[in-house]
């Protein structure tokens, strides 16, 4: 087995960071790192402003937790970590500068934590969180004790990051901010390409080389690991390969490497049967529902065999995958109304989430709330965020989260509610988050799925959407007249 390792260079290694100080740790992120840091041995602090559910198990670890911003939580910090929604000109980013403190990128962060580890980045437009996820327990399942940072949380382990004793290090590698041009990973995967982030790359063009750019920092002992059914993907494997490179792809396409064949999914889960270099693996198949699940285990099934470890290892994991928090995260039901929560909120994402719990849904109504994430996505995607929202029967829309964004005006999400396709008295906007929770029990009946769907606020709303369906439930019940059995002369009527 090739021992090349990740060593980015230019690099602090993470035992030279000192203390370190995030700042907005509760993020899924950014919390993530956090863990793997406190997993590590490493002294964490970190400031919020809001009680994210993230913060307890921080907490546990020995994290030190300030519910507010201060340049007096930097006393004794050695390193700051930010993440790009932090603005420079932030309160304790200038202390730190003023100071002489370190200030590092949260993919800088992770970039000194991969040293001397065996990096296994996931990239992608659409996927690279439940591709992470899926390739973790794999790993774990395969007798390896992986690192991992993971954009969300697996829900049956409940954690989004941890330092292993094994040598690989799976990590999911961002490209809304081109910094997962810091990592040098041994094995990296893209699932697609779409054309999102590109107040950042200017063009679908622009995004196109930018992963191309990422691509060729893979290990030239290692491989890279691409969707063969996406048209950006299968263009970069052609050019990859024309290079020399190892290059594996999947997908239902008849020459990938990984074919997937006789895909079908229901409210019971996903299945596919499953072919390498045409010899069978069998079938697969997942507890959690979705064809877009299949197409991101195929990723992760194509590199666990690729790295050497066994298909039954895969098999074993995927069937007892427990899915991940905010990815198609079933919530609770009351009194019949099933609530979930969804982090999709680019329209390629929406319409296969969305899709996929139509499927759910049965023959009960889809209600979405949405929440749009940034301002230049959805001035720029409005007529595809739109058509993907009239999948659903009812639409409750909040107005757009873009943290240091300015709106102009005619954009936001009056603008994108009045383009969804459907009778005005089937969609709403509120400006108001508190007004959210009754107009959904006003529209919810039994039968139906609630979904909360969107930027990361939009995730903090189920559990309230819950509380208000239990209470309308509980008052409706105390309104009822009570019911009298029947005597004995009624019940032999």
């Amino acid at each position: 087995m090739n021992t090349a390792q990740s060593t980015p260079t230019g690099t602090v290694a993470a035992e030279d960071l000192g203390t370190v100080h995030l700042i907005g740790i509760g993020g899924v992120g950014m919390s993530g790192v956090a863990r793997l840091l406190l997993t590590r041995g490493i002294p964490v602090s970190g400031s919020e402003l809001r009680e994210w559910p993230s913060l307890a198990g921080l907490r546990a670890l020995g994290g030190t937790i300030h519910m507010s911003h201060d340049v007096a939580n930097l006393d004794g910090v050695d390193t700051v970590v930010y993440s790009t929604a932090i603005p420079q000109d932030h309160l304790e980013m200038v202390e730190a500068r003023r100071r002489g403190v370190r200030v590092m990128h949260r993919s800088e962060a992770l970039a000194a934590a991969m040293i001397g580890r065996r990096a296994i980045a996931v990239a992608g437009t659409h996927g690279k969180t439940t591709t992470t996820s899926m390739l973790t327990l794999i790993l774990q399942q395969a007798g390896e004790d992986p690192s991992f940072v993971i954009g969300g949380e697996i829900s049956e382990a409940g954690s989004n990051g941890h330092h292993g004793s094994g040598q690989y290090f799976v990590v999911e590698a961002d490209e809304s901010d081109r910094s997962f041009l810091l990592y040098r990973p041994y094995v990296s995967i893209i699932t697609n390409i779409d054309e999102d982030h590109l107040n950042t790359y200017g063009d679908y063009a622009g995004l196109e080389a930018g992963f191309g750019e990422f691509a060729r920092l893979t290990d030239p002992d290692g491989f890279v690991v691409t969707c063969a059914d996406d048209p950006g993907t299968r263009r970069l494997a052609e050019a990859l390969r024309a290079e020399g490179r190892d290059v594996y792809t999947y997908g239902l396409a008849d020459d990938a490497d990984l074919r997937l064949s006789e895909v079908a999914s229901s409210a019971a889960g996903a299945r596919y049967l499953a072919t390498l270099d045409g010899e069978s693996l069998g079938e697969i198949q997942l507890p959690v529902p979705g064809r877009h699940l299949a197409l991101n285990s195929a990723a992760a099934v194509l590199t666990a065999l690729r790295l050497g470890l066994p298909a039954s290892a895969a098999v074993t994991a995927l069937g007892v995958f427990p899915g991940v928090r905010r990815r198609f995260e079933r919530k609770g039901v009351v009194d019949g109304v099933l609530v979930y929560d969804e982090y999709a909120y680019h329209p390629t994402s929406m319409t296969a989430s969305l899709q996929t719990l139509r499927e759910v849904a049965g023959e009960g109504r889809l209600i979405v709330v949405f929440q749009p994430y940034r301002v230049y996505r959805t001035r720029d995607l409005q007529d595809q965020l739109a058509a993907a929202l009239g999948i659903a029967d009812e639409v409750v829309m909040l107005e757009v989260f873009g943290p240091g964004e300015v709106r102009q005006p005619g954009e936001g999400a009056a603008s994108l509610i009045a383009a969804v396709p459907l009778p005005a008295e089937r969609k709403i906007f509120l400006e108001s988050w508190a007004d959210v929770p009754a107009e959904v029990v006003r529209r919810a009946t039994r039968g139906d799925v609630v979904v909360t769907m969107g930027a990361p606020p939009i995730s903090l709303m189920g559990d309230e959407l819950l509380a208000a369906l239990a209470d309308a439930s509980d008052t409706a019940d105390a309104g009822r007249s009570p019911v009298t059995a029947p005597g004995p002369a009624a019940a032999g009527a």
